[in-house]
């Protein structure tokens, strides 16, 4: 399903790729052609090198060009653009026909497919889940939705409160490993990038009809419907470079479940109920400017269970209710040599927390709320010994709260109750980027570094580089190599956070972290073939530890390590074999921690050792297909359970499967998630769900 890409002297082809400034690649300027691949195409297949196609000069034939040969579009590993150039990053893509095909429920259902990627989930149908790259933390990635920075900085548990539904992605991008050039602080072992398309229907493909409905029914008292509206505009003639210079859409949808565990007192403890809604839109006037905008919502209630239960606090029938409001405007700006690429962006997130359900008496409930406000500037710029990029960004964090944070000077009251947020935190981000780019005859090198201060802890001004760098050996081989550093700023819970035996430091260091990854693809039809070797060194790393030698009084704490250093390898291979497909993917990770005896880690060192993934696409007869995915986890790490007794996270094998019938104006599929009905657990407390079936029906009119 995944599809790890690298830029080569020729270019992998892609189809219904959208040409956005807010592509995590066009920020990043990372060269891909696009063209239509099938969802079983996208795990771990090499690209084979293509070159890259001049466009028309002609002055009345440029604009047409461009847009009809919209699968061309430039992305590369640094901040700008670079047409000719191929960077050694590895990134994995999961494309729109793929997210339509998978036997899934939510967006963290499809990232346990990728093998660098692991999901810890508390609540299912994307209720609350931990998401991490190669071994890191749920705080230690960066979640962007079209390229803006959409992490809540009050903990990473809340950071896939998405306000798209999953007929709104176009594609799904993920990138391994710390790059602070590239993505800023915070993306301290990586990035997945949400991009969502404005201007095409989003179920079933069909002409001239722009509503768009699915309707989904199944175990465990589930039921999904989802909407969306696109207008229709007339097809662009040959000398029209747009039918409109506006597209827009709109999407909602609502999901609903009993749940599937019951608390002591025989209540049901993991229901859920969720809504949201999404508008985008996009002006192109010509080549030279086009503007981007999106606002979504997303509000869900959900039982959670033993979340954040401990033997010490046996609460069995915890509630959590979040709501997430987005915006961002951007732009792109061509004059001359010399491109401009402005965003402003607004995020909040409210947060109540109930650790006995509908009792305030027996523990009051905690609510949160975290504003962050961002402006960035980016551009780049040719010269004579290469292309430029250099960027600045500026955001603000605020947070007000009944448990986080410092004394407010002014209370600020909780909308719908008769209480205040008493508690609070300000802190601002400056980043600087600056980034230059030469390519050789077979060899690409990307370099460079950026400056952060940030006003917490009056922290000085430091710099974090990078550079990348490939070599290509003839038409089917090429290594790449990479140095990358990044940074994290601590979240506001692992600063304050005191409750239920949890006591947090507010004195907590930034983490650091510096990588070297090295690799190698072969791409020669019908087989493809890519190996990856890294290590990360990281300083300061914090988690949250608990020292068992103190018996009753031990309580949980945020603490800085001093050194954590992990090592893996990923490999995968994918064969084509007629009309159908076979992935095959592992990754390994070891990692070393200082970590003194009698102490007891929850997050850093409980990591996925091996994780195996095989997936296989196979067309059973005419319009009926059959996508089947198979999973193999064994973590590393221990938890206690309420007898007191210490349990080793024991390996699971896991296979999801999806039947479709698809016409051009409709479908009807049947998922399975859990097939044959394995209990195992992802986290601690919390039970995973048993085998979950699924019936759905899909339209357009």
């Amino acid at each position: 399903m995944y599809k790890p890409q690298f830029n080569k002297r020729r270019v992998l082809v892609f189809h219904q790729f959208g040409n956005k400034g807010w592509s995590l690649f066009s920020c990043l300027g990372r060269e891909v052609v696009c063209s239509v691949l099938s969802v079983s195409t996208l795990t771990y297949a090499s690209a084979e090198s293509i070159s890259t196609h001049p466009i028309v000069t002609d002055s009345t034939a440029v604009s047409t060009a461009r847009e009809l040969l919209l699968d061309e579009v430039s992305v590369t590993g640094s901040r700008a653009p670079l047409t000719k150039s191929q960077a050694a990053r590895m990134v994995t893509v999961l494309e729109r026909a793929d997210i339509q095909q998978a036997p899934v429920q939510s967006i963290n259902d499809l990232l346990k497919l990728a093998v660098g990627v692991d999901v810890r989930q508390r609540s299912p149908i994307g209720a609350q889940t931990d998401i991490s790259i190669r071994g890191g933390t749920q705080e230690q990635i960066i979640i962007l939705l079209n390229g803006i920075n959409i992490c809540d900085p009050q903990t990473g548990h809340n950071t896939l409160d998405l306000p798209c539904d999953l007929s709104d992605i176009l594609r799904i991008e993920i990138l391994e490993g710390p790059a602070a050039r590239i993505y800023g602080t915070s993306s301290l072992v990586g990035a997945i990038n949400i991009v969502t398309s404005s201007g095409e229907g989003c179920l079933v493909k069909g002409e001239g009809r722009n509503v768009s409905i699915r309707t989904e029914g199944g175990s465990y008292g589930y039921a999904n419907i989802a909407f969306k509206y696109t207008p229709i505009t007339p097809h662009p003639s040959p000398i029209t470079l747009h039918q409109t210079p506006f597209t827009n859409s709109l999407s909602a949808s609502y999901s609903r479940s009993d749940g599937y565990s019951r608390a002591r007192s025989g209540s049901l403890n993991s229901d859920y109920s969720g809504a949201k809604a999404f508008y985008q839109g996009q002006y192109r006037k010509d080549d030279n400017l086009s503007v981007d905008w999106h606002f979504g919502i997303a509000d869900k209630g959900w039982g959670s269970s033993t979340s954040y239960a401990s033997p010490k606090w046996q609460a069995d029938d915890q509630y959590e209710h979040t709501t997430k409001l987005t915006a961002a405007l951007q732009s792109t700006l061509s004059l001359g040599a010399v491109s401009l690429h402005p965003t402003l962006y607004w995020n909040q997130h409210q947060d109540r927390y109930e650790g006995y359900r509908n009792q305030p008496d027996l523990l009051p409930y905690n609510y949160n709320r975290t504003d962050v406000v961002g402006l960035q500037l980016n551009t780049h710029f040719d010269w004579t010994l290469g292309r430029t990029a250099l960027g600045a960004e500026l955001r603000n964090e605020n947070l007000v709260s009944t448990n986080l944070g410092e004394p407010l000077s002014h209370p600020h009251a909780i909308h719908g109750t008769d209480r205040d947020y008493t508690l609070g935190l300000n802190r601002t981000n400056i980043s600087a980027y600056a980034e230059h780019n030469v390519l050789l005859q077979h060899l690409t090198i990307s370099a460079g570094m950026v400056v952060v201060k940030n006003t917490w802890a009056d922290m000085n001004p430091t710099i974090y580089p990078g550079i990348d760098a490939t070599l290509r050996l003839g038409s089917h081989w090429k290594l790449h190599a990479s140095y990358n550093t990044s940074l994290r700023m601590p979240s506001f819970t692992e600063m304050y956070y005191k409750l239920q035996g949890y006591k947090a430091d507010p004195h907590l260091k930034p983490e650091e972290m510096s990588a070297i990854e090295l690799g190698a693809s072969l791409h020669q039809s019908p087989f493809a073939l890519q190996l990856t070797l890294w290590k990360h060194h990281g300083k300061n790393m914090i988690d949250w530890v608990m020292d068992t030698r103190l018996g009753d009084n031990a309580v949980w704490q945020s603490v800085n390590h001093t050194r954590l250093n992990s090592y893996g390898l990923e490999t995968a291979a994918t064969i084509h074999y007629r009309l159908s497909t076979i992935n095959l993917s592992y990754s390994y990770i070891h990692q070393e921690k200082d970590l003194e005896t009698g102490l007891v880690s929850q997050y850093a060192m409980e990591y996925l050792r091996h994780k195996f993934v095989a997936g296989i696409r196979i067309p059973l007869v005419s319009h009926l297909m059959l996508n089947a995915d198979l999973r193999w986890q064994d973590r590393v790490g221990q938890y206690t359970d309420f007898d007191g007794t210490i349990c080793d996270y024991k390996p699971y094998w896991l296979v999801d499967a999806r039947l479709t019938w698809q016409k051009p104006s409709y479908e009807l599929y049947l998922k399975a998630n859990n097939l044959f009905d394995t209990h195992y657990r992802d986290y601690g407390l919390v039970p995973q769900p048993g085998r979950w079936l699924i019936a759905g029906f899909a339209t357009r009119l």
